[in-house]
C-alpha cells in the first residue's frame, strides 16, 4: 500500500494544477496562484515521501512529469496568455489580436525542459536550467503582487511589452544550461545542506518583509547562490 502514497500526492498534485487552469480559465488568477501554490508543495512532498518510505517507480517518474506538465506547463503559459490580453487591453495598446499567445512559448519549453530532465543523467541530486515549478511560481506571483501592490509596480507588470519579454526569459532558462541547486535533503544536519538552509531562511525573511514581491527576488538569489555555490565546489 504504501508504494502508492506519493503517486497520490503526485496526482492530488495534478488536481491541483486542473483547478488552476480552471481559475485562470475564469480570469480569476489569484485563485489560480493559490492552487499553484498548493501544487507546488504537493510537488516537494511527494519526491520526500518517495525518498522516506524508499518506493521509487517507474510509473512514479513518469506520473510526475505529466502532472508537472500541467500544473507547472499548461498553467504558466495560460496565465501568461491572459496577462498580456488583459494588459493590451486595459493599456488600450493597438497590438495583433494574436500577441497573447506568445505567452504559450512557456508551455511549450516547459514540455522540453521535462522531457529533457528524464533523461538527463546529470539532473538526479540538482538541475540544468530552471525547474519548472519555480518558473511557475514566478509567474504566478505575479497577479499575487498586483492584487497586493505596495510597491507600485502595476505599470511595469501590467506592460505586454515587459510580459513578453519575461515570457521570452524563462523559455531561455528553462532550457538553459544552468547549474542549480535542488531543495532536497538527504539529512536534516547543516553540513552538506548550508546552501538549502540559507536559501530558505533567507526566502522565508524576504516574504516575511516584502510579501508576495520577494517571489521575484528569491528566484533571482536562488539562481545567485546557485552560481556561489557552483564555484566553491570546484
Amino acid at each position: 500500500m504504501k508504494k502508492h502514497i506519493p503517486n497520490f500526492i503526485t496526482c492530488l498534485n495534478l488536481f491541483c494544477g486542473c483547478l488552476a487552469l480552471v481559475s485562470v480559465f475564469q480570469q480569476e488568477l489569484t485563485t489560480a496562484a493559490a492552487w499553484v501554490v498548493a501544487a507546488a508543495a504537493l510537488d516537494f512532498m511527494d519526491g520526500m515521501v518517495a525518498r522516506v518510505l524508499h518506493t521509487y517507480s517507474e510509473i512514479g517518474k513518469q506520473l510526475d512529469s505529466l502532472a508537472d506538465m500541467v500544473s507547472f506547463g499548461v498553467v504558466p503559459g495560460a496565465a501568461m496568455v491572459q496577462m498580456i490580453a488583459i494588459a493590451i487591453e486595459k493599456g488600450g495598446y493597438d497590438l495583433p489580436s494574436f500577441l497573447p499567445l506568445a505567452g504559450f512559448l512557456i508551455t511549450v519549453f516547459s514540455c522540453i525542459r521535462l522531457a529533457k530532465f528524464n533523461i538527463d543523467t546529470r539532473q538526479i541530486s540538482s538541475f540544468i536550467g530552471v525547474p519548472t515549478p519555480a518558473c511557475t511560481l514566478f509567474i504566478m506571483s505575479l497577479p499575487l503582487i498586483l492584487a497586493n501592490d505596495d510597491f507600485g509596480l502595476s505599470f511595469l507588470i501590467m506592460n505586454p511589452f515587459v510580459l513578453l519579454g519575461i515570457t521570452v526569459l524563462f523559455s531561455y532558462l528553462l532550457i538553459a544550461e544552468l547549474p542549480l541547486f535542488a531543495l532536497k535533503f538527504k539529512n536534516m544536519a547543516w553540513k552538506g545542506n548550508q546552501i538549502r538552509f540559507i536559501f530558505m531562511g533567507l526566502s522565508i525573511l524576504f516574504l516575511a518583509i516584502l510579501n508576495f514581491t520577494a517571489v521575484p527576488l528569491n528566484l533571482a538569489m536562488y539562481i545567485i547562490l546557485s552560481f556561489f555555490h557552483k564555484s566553491s565546489s570546484l
